[in-house]
């Protein structure tokens, strides 16, 4: 019985083809074989280096008795997951950011989109025009001015400020 997609999702398609292979005793040429697939093919995917097609995964889950957007839908949990993990590597460029903005946290650490309207309130708080400027670069203008009206208050006068001087409102 193949798991559930919520319980796995993000995970390579070829993982859970590795263990159903396993687990029903037979060998990935078999399973090529079975449904008509080059046994290269299911050799990549069981290698991560290969995704699934529409075409494949209806041949897997008519093999696998499951639904025929099954491995799709693996195949898409991964790649959303894959991005998302490749987007949090990206920063903005740091030499237009002082650190001493974010002197209470390791700034080597920062995970810009987790953290990303903490960080745009810290900036327009106290940041100079040139760190504005990044921010908005980085994130898109939009994006910034959405954050920045949902922040309902501010202790310092600069954050309106910036807010109006920027047109963010």
């Amino acid at each position: 019985m193949l798991p559930k997609i919520d319980k796995i999702k993000g995970i390579h398609p070829g993982l859970i083809l590795k263990r159903e292979i396993k687990r029903n005793n037979i060998k990935s040429s078999q399973l090529a074989t079975s449904i008509g697939e080059h046994k290269q093919t299911i050799s990549a995917i069981i290698n991560q280096k290969r995704g699934i097609n529409p075409e494949l995964s209806i041949k897997l889950a008519d093999y696998f008795h499951t639904e025929e957007d099954y491995f799709m839908m693996l195949q898409a949990g991964y790649e959303v997951k894959s991005k998302l993990t490749e987007n949090s590597k990206r920063t903005p460029n740091l030499n237009n950011i002082r650190k001493v903005l974010f002197w209470d946290t390791s700034f080597d650490k920062i995970d810009w989109y987790k953290n990303k309207r903490a960080i745009i309130k810290r900036v327009l708080e106290r940041g100079n025009q040139k760190e504005i400027n990044e921010i908005i670069k980085f994130y898109g203008k939009s994006t910034v001015s959405t954050i920045a009206k949902s922040i309902k208050q501010s202790r310092l006068s600069s954050f309106q400020k910036n807010i109006e001087d920027f047109q963010l409102i």
